[in-house]
């Protein structure tokens, strides 16, 4: 997950900032400034002008933002949403001021810059101070919330924490203990939900003030198309490759009844959300060992190899950096390593979700990380410094350009190196001694659609749910039904006892009460395979597309930089264009990646239901 704050982060998240006034105007300023018919002279000087004080504005955030995520702590968080309202009212009030403009005829550059000053806004503020106050306040709450949040099981000494129930969900296969782990985190929310109603109020009220019909609308207006179009984007997309995920349901859900009996898992209907062995039910791929394939064993087990290695935090990392250094990339700077959180540490609370950082958007780049030396964190290394290298290639630009080409371009890029991790970068690695026979891919493409392509509706239906909440189509006393009947719709899965309004299972998920939009993760999903395969075509792979990775190969790697450096310059159909070749995002490269796995699925589902 991307924590860029700088450009969107100072835009779009929760931001700290102490400097007062620095962009406000005096009321006599303002009336005669707005009395003044616009040129375009007026409007360059005011993006000037506006891109040093917002880069001003993030550099002082990302810092106090960083500290907080770092070191929970309640005069953090009150400090940080003291600065939180003065940053985001600082860039409202820029977002108004832009509006000035419209109408006029400008220079393309200079109007992409003022469409993205207002569109890009995630948390829109009301202009009224104490409601302003208020909302940032909320939004502080929530994340401390979450992030200070752990279960205590009754009858034991320790308290665990999301990453212990982590573990647990992985490992256990007692339906008991799933089920009280699963119930157990989904309480810590329960206090956010009327705070979250607020938030949503007082976000709606911001929105509005800068023309947008809700938040939601506002979300949905950054994708270089109109809100409605884009949502028929996703639509199509989903359509794309639904029936592959339908597959792969009906057979994760007769090898779980085989596993669990008949009362635990239906025949046909959803499968329970405690026993995918996930929290959320996002990711499969701690099912592998109940699912995997007849004689499908590659033979290795990447966890055991970096344990057997002694690999540490700081080695896992070393990996990653050491991938794009074999593209072309120069090295992280030393400030990475030694400003970068790689372990939780013993002595406080942190935020340990996963997170990548552009403190200064130029070479103040850092992770925030718990690591454990597992091979899902070593594909995670990878895909946190895939935001860094992207950061860092666009850090010319000017500042409002200084952002992947759409959020969901962040996201795929880490997730597209991670792709490469292949049975041929483990051989070049040392890791192991030859390439596994091909016969036995099917093991690894099964357990990577336990991981990709269980994620799909998953990475949908958040923002779904949120922007019905945002419009007014669901309304607070219907929070929890809601949320449950879209889990139905695109997952299949359904709570493992029953909830009601009194819960608030969408804060169970970080990216809720974070306010973090979570559609980038759905186009990261689909981007990355077109990107794969793009980068694979380009680096002269002529195995299937599962075996192809592209470390150590130059050409692919200038390919992907010429891509990185455009940042948010140009409509992401040109970014696009310039990796693929295509301008519209194609599923279709999922559908070639995983074509042996979708069939053999097929064979397997014979006469079994499929669908719920």
């Amino acid at each position: 997950m991307l924590r860029r704050l700088g450009n969107y982060n100072l835009i779009g998240l929760v931001l700290g900032v102490v400097l007062l006034g620095v962009v406000s105007m005096s009321n006599a300023d303002e009336k005669s400034f707005s009395k003044q018919p616009p040129t375009v002279a007026e409007a360059e000087a005011f993006i000037k002008n506006a891109e040093a004080k917002m880069l001003e504005l993030s550099v002082y955030a990302a810092r106090a933002d960083w500290v907080k995520a770092t070191y929970i702590t309640d005069d953090t968080e009150i400090l940080a949403a003291q600065a939180d309202e003065r940053a985001i009212a600082g860039q409202v009030e820029f977002a108004k001021q832009a509006t000035r403009f419209d109408g006029l005829k400008l220079p393309p550059e200079l109007s992409r810059k003022m469409h993205l000053l207002k569109t890009s806004l995630v948390l829109p503020t009301p202009a009224d101070p104490q409601k302003s106050a208020e909302l940032t306040e909320i939004a502080s709450r929530m994340e401390g919330v979450y992030g200070k949040a752990k279960w205590c099981p009754p009858g034991k000494d320790k308290c665990l924490d999301i990453e212990d129930l982590a573990r647990l969900m992985a490992s256990s296969h007692d339906p008991n203990e799933l089920r009280d782990a699963w119930v157990g985190w989904h309480q810590i929310s329960r206090p956010m939900r009327k705070d979250f109603a607020r938030f949503v109020d007082l976000s709606n009220q911001g929105a509005r003030e800068l023309g947008f019909k809700d938040t939601g609308a506002l979300w949905r207006s950054k994708y270089d198309m109109s809100p409605d179009d884009f949502a028929r984007e996703l639509d199509r997309l989903w359509e794309q490759v639904r029936p592959l995920y339908v597959q792969l349901h009906a057979y994760v859900r007769w090898k779980l009844r085989e596993k669990y009996g008949d009362q635990a898992v239906p025949a046909s209907g959803p499968i329970p959300a405690d026993l995918l062995g996930n929290m959320w039910a996002q990711s499969w791929d701690n099912l592998y060992p109940l699912v995997a394939p007849p004689n499908a064993d590659p033979g290795y087990d990447l966890t055991q190899i970096l344990k057997s290695r002694n690999t540490d935090a700081i080695g896992m990392v070393r990996y990653g950096e050491h991938f794009f250094s074999s593209l072309g990339f120069a090295p992280l700077p030393q400030t990475f390593w030694d400003r970068s959180m790689f372990v939780r540490p013993r002595d406080r609370d942190v935020v340990c979700h996963a997170s990548a950082w552009d403190v200064d958007a130029d070479q103040d780049l850092r992770v925030k990380m718990c690591i454990d030396i597992t091979s899902e964190y070593f594909s995670t290394v990878h895909h946190e410094l895939g935001h860094n290298y992207y950061q860092r290639e666009y850090r010319e630009q000017p500042y409002l350009f200084r952002d992947s080409a759409n959020d969901g371009f962040h996201e795929a890029i880490g997730d597209t190196i991670a792709l490469s991790i292949t049975p041929q970068y483990l051989v070049k690695l040392g890791f192991i001694d030859k390439v596994p026979d091909p016969s036995k891919d099917l093991g690894l493409l099964m357990q990577k659609a336990l991981e990709k392509i269980a994620f799909l509706p998953f990475g949908l239906l958040i923002d779904q749910w949120r922007w019905k909440v945002f419009s007014g189509e669901i309304t607070p006393q219907q929070y929890n039904q809601a949320w449950w009947a879209l889990r139905l719709k695109y997952q299949g899965v359904e709570p493992p006892v029953a909830r009601s309004e009194e819960d608030f299972d969408p804060g169970a998920k970080y990216h809720v009460p974070a306010n973090v939009p979570y559609t980038r993760y759905f186009l990261a999903a689909i981007l990355q395979f077109q990107f794969h395969r793009a980068l694979a075509q380009t680096a002269g792979c002529t195995e299937p597309l599962n075996r192809c990775s592209i470390y150590d190969n130059k050409e692919a790697g200038a390919r992907l930089a010429k891509m990185l450096e455009m940042g948010q310059s140009k409509p992401w159909p040109d970014a696009l264009e310039a990796m693929t070749g295509q301008r519209q995002m194609d599923a279709s490269a999922i559908r070639d990646y995983f074509a042996p796995l979708e069939k053999w699925l097929e064979e397997q589902n014979q006469g079994k239901p499929v669908g719920w």
